[in-house]
């Protein structure tokens, strides 16, 4: 059986991940293919109690914050994405460890090298066929945000946080650009999601 593709969505508070998974699932699924849709932190119950951990404790230290995020991934991984790449599902996951680089990594200060060890490490390998990367200004983001919830533990963060963690994302998708995808998530929707159709498109005509 042919392996199933790996897709992520990335970016900032506000850029309308969800909306935009929801988006790329339904495209996938009306071409016959089994798309799984999953997120992190989450996807399984214990990813799911690391996320209330993670957006709902007072305080969380980086290094703590980095650690949850993995041992969360790990059961993601063995539990969710793993097997269902195994029998040709195609997966779709709300951020994934390009994230973990740009919050922990560009946002937090943790070094580059510590969190390439433990992506070695739980990974083994393994990395998203396509990242779509949704990128807005962060104060555009942040006002959609607040405008849907009240805000989060991370949600809370300052502007200087949450412009180093844009600036992070950008450096990664400038270093893999056949893999990481820009999107102009500040314009109207239709027009995000015909450049998001654009690149599924592509990998999956990749794929047959």
């Amino acid at each position: 059986m042919t392996p199933g593709k790996f897709i992520t969505l990335e970016g900032g508070e506000g850029v309308g991940k969800t909306t935009n998974l929801d988006f790329v699932v339904r495209r996938l699924r009306e071409r016959g293919l089994e798309a799984v849709a999953t997120r992190e932190p989450g996807g399984t119950v214990f990813g799911e109690a690391v996320r209330g951990i993670f957006l709902h404790q007072e305080e969380v230290r980086p290094e703590a914050e980095l650690l949850l995020l993995f041992a969360a991934r790990v059961h993601h991984l063995r539990e969710v994405v793993e097997p269902a790449l195994r029998r040709g599902a195609w997966v779709v996951c709300d951020r994934f460890t390009d994230a973990s680089y740009a919050y922990q990594g560009a946002g937090r200060g943790i070094e580059r090298s510590v969190i390439d060890f433990l992506r070695d490490w739980i990974q083994a390998g393994l990395k998203p066929d396509l990242t779509l990367l949704l990128d807005a200004p962060v104060d555009t983001g942040l006002k959609r945000a607040h405008q849907r919830s009240g805000p989060d533990r991370l949600e809370k963060e300052n502007m200087a946080f949450f412009m180093r963690v844009r600036e992070g994302y950008l450096a990664l998708a400038q270093a893999e650009p056949d893999r990481i995808r820009v999107i102009d998530a500040a314009q109207p929707l239709a027009l995000v999601q015909a450049a998001i159709a654009s690149q599924v498109d592509w990998l999956f005509s990749d794929h047959v």
